[in-house]
């Protein structure tokens, strides 16, 4: 059975038309009759003639008309088809599961075919490794993606196309099962061109820098002082020279301190010989017994030349602020670190301590209360500089509480003397929820040991307290607490407890200590220093004998954080299990089981680890409140800061820790070990 056609729409009503007319003819036919009756015959003649010729045309040129219509459409058809095939743009169509069905000329040529693709088992999974079925999801109808295919790169975007609009409303070619059939079509944008542009682009922009001597005064008076100026212009040798290869400007500011600007297209090749520089100028040696070191700042990518140069100015307090030696480049809002190997150089005056302690003196002057909080899990050092701050807070007659949330058994015995003593009243201690209802506009927040917001023990006072300060001897990394209003942190101190027992003797004249409290600070710096064996300096002893001088006990100290025996044997067995890795990490995990807190324990075995001959670091987790919390440590040759800090911690060169959320012991073990041969691989490792 022949399909038959109808014209439909306006083509069908405009071939209706002379028939409609007809009957207007036979009107005008029968009152010209009425008028005049031989009229109304010829009339009639002319009215039949036109009626003979509307059904004539309606009823036998219609075929001619739909014949021309079809005609047509299949000549548009042809010339559609091949306008896209032969557009310059190459364009696909897949399925939802990513099969190629169709593809025009250009689509085939990128994906090496010799003739335009009909239907092919390819799949665009295997053809573009950025193409996933996640993506193949299209969840908001389209994605847009980049590769590379023949030394070119495209943009791929992704469109789906619903089938069933032309299903329903064309020919019932095809059958549906009541779900959405969508095709997806493929774009590809060569972007070679502009990509190529915008590199040149990015590559003519300035990066600012700065270069600080870091140890300038101390490496001057370990040398002569006729050969003095000769050690100065051989630092400047190096690095006018350094700088001036990649066709950049050198300006010395002060006798310590440089400015630079490059182009940024020579970034990539200082990231790749890691700032051969900061190894470079520890080689000038005319017979100072201490190696300069330097450190650097590079600010990039900003939407101006002085937003560049604040960038420089960030990023030069950052890597002060880690210990120096090192560069940091700060590409926009993100931070990358480079060396970072010699170990911190103690600074023997106490110049900035003083300015720090006067400073925080008129902070305390404004307010009427203080709250002092330290890290998460609060141990010995956090809790004795909060009681150091306490001390300062009530010689002002200033109202002060310390925020601890969770007390760990290593912090309590030294808790436990303060509550029931008469001499602090019975809110000395608070959780952060009941801090946060005492905050008002006459609140001071003075945060001890710890610089990073997210691990502070109660991160919502950040938020509601307007007046922050920081005192922490950790080294800074990209999260810092940024809204303090002062900020005093000294990577080479050996503790928390050392800077405060500073401030102590300078911010006002006659603070009496109790002995609670310099037992505090004591143990604070014992503990942190391993029995003042690591990351200790002349200040750190005369830090010690201050409080030594103000009640602090040694014995006392000591009894207060002997091990129980579960602690103990807890220690001993992480050292037992210990595994070296690469010949001298040692790896090992605490039993949390039966322990009160076994992130201290697992501290202590880091430290005893170190004890063993050829162990270059030691690390030790323990799991506890689902997360595995890493302590690291070493002595001199490898920078755990630097390993703690890839995954996701912070601490000292020689003492820095890690927290993995939702970890297992064996994936931290795992990610461990891929740092370690990370840094070997980069040459981090002494």
């Amino acid at each position: 059975m022949k399909e038959k056609f109808k014209i439909r729409g306006q083509l069908g009503t405009y071939m209706q038309w002379p028939l409609y007319l007809s009957a207007l003819w036979i009107a005008a036919n029968v009152m010209i009759g009425a008028v005049s009756a031989k009229a109304g015959i010829i009339m009639a003649l002319f009215t039949l003639l036109y009626i003979g010729v509307a059904v004539w045309l309606y009823l036998y040129k219609r075929k001619g008309l739909l014949s021309g219509l079809v005609e047509f459409s299949a000549e548009y058809s042809w010339m559609q088809k091949n306008f896209i095939d032969g557009l310059e743009l190459p364009y696909g169509i897949a399925d939802e599961d990513g099969h190629v069905l169709w593809g025009n000329a250009a689509f085939s040529e990128v994906l090496g075919e010799e003739k335009p693709l009909k239907v092919t088992r390819k799949n665009l999974i295997t053809i573009f490794p950025e193409v996933t079925k996640e993506a193949l999801k299209l969840k908001n109808g389209t994605a847009v993606l980049h590769t590379t295919r023949n030394e070119r790169d495209y943009q791929i975007r992704l469109k789906a196309i619903s089938m069933d609009n032309s299903i329903h409303n064309g020919p019932k070619v095809v059958e549906t099962d009541g779900d959405e059939q969508v095709l997806v079509a493929v774009y590809l944008f060569d972007e070679t061109e502009i990509l190529s542009y915008k590199k040149m682009v990015d590559d003519q922009k300035m990066v600012a820098g700065l270069i600080y001597l870091d140890n300038y005064d101390e490496a001057l008076e370990s040398v002569e002082e006729v050969r003095r100026s000769l050690l100065t212009a051989l630092i400047d040798r190096k690095i006018t020279k350094y700088i001036t290869n990649m066709n950049g400007i050198v300006k010395k500011l002060e006798k310590d301190k440089y400015f630079i600007a490059i182009k940024q297209s020579y970034i990539a090749e200082l990231k790749e010989n890691r700032f051969s520089i900061l190894e470079e100028v520890k080689t000038v040696n005319i017979g100072n017994e201490m190696a300069v070191t330097l450190s650097i700042g590079l600010g990039m990518n900003g939407d101006s030349y002085y937003r560049n140069y604040e960038f420089a100015r960030i990023a030069i307090d950052m890597a002060l602020g880690r210990g120096g030696d090192q560069a940091v480049v700060k590409d926009g809002e993100r931070i990358q670190f480079f060396g970072g190997k010699a170990p911190q150089v103690e600074k023997t005056t106490r110049v900035k301590a003083r300015v720090k302690a006067h400073a925080l003196r008129e902070l305390m002057e404004t307010k009427d209360r203080l709250l002092i909080m330290g890290h998460r899990l609060t141990d010995v050092d956090s809790f004795g500089a909060a009681v150091g701050i306490y001390r300062i807070a009530t010689a002002m007659n200033k109202k002060a509480n310390i925020v601890i949330n969770e007390v760990t058994t290593s912090v309590r015995p030294m808790q436990e003397r303060f509550m029931g003593n008469p001499d602090y009243p019975e809110d000395l201690f608070l959780t952060g929820a009941k801090a946060a209802e005492l905050v008002d506009a006459n609140t001071l927040l003075v945060v001890v040991d710890v610089n990073r917001p997210s691990i502070t023990d109660a991160p919502e006072l950040l938020r509601l307290v307007k007046t922050i300060v920081v005192l922490d001897h950790h080294r800074q990394s990209s999260e810092i607490i940024d809204n303090a209003v002062l900020s005093y942190v000294e990577p080479y101190a050996s503790s928390a407890c050392e800077m405060v027992a500073e401030v102590l003797q300078y911010i006002a004249d006659g603070i009496k200590i109790k002995s609670a409290e310099a037992d505090a600070l004591y143990a604070g710096i014992v503990i942190d220093t391993h029995n003042f064996t690591n990351q200790t300096g002349v200040r750190t002893f005369e830090a010690a004998a201050f409080l030594k001088r103000n009640g602090a006990d040694v014995v006392r100290v000591r009894k207060l954080f002997r091990d129980d025996l579960g602690d103990y044997k807890a220690k001993a067995e992480a050292v037992r299990q210990a595994e070296i890795f690469e010949g001298y990490f040692a790896i090992s995990v605490c039993p949390s089981e039966g322990v009160g807190s076994p992130t201290v324990v697992a501290a202590q075995a880091a430290n005893e680890l170190l004890d063993i001959s050829g162990i270059k670091a030691s690390i030790v987790m323990s799991h506890f409140n689902n997360t595995v919390y890493l302590s690291a440590r070493s002595i001199d040759e490898v920078n755990v800061q630097v390993m703690m800090e890839k995954l996701g911690g912070g601490g000292h060169r020689t003492i820095a820790g890690a927290q993995l959320a939702d970890a297992t012991i064996e994936e931290a073990k795992t990610r461990v070990k891929a740092v370690i041969k990370e840094m070997i691989e980069k040459g981090d490792v002494s």
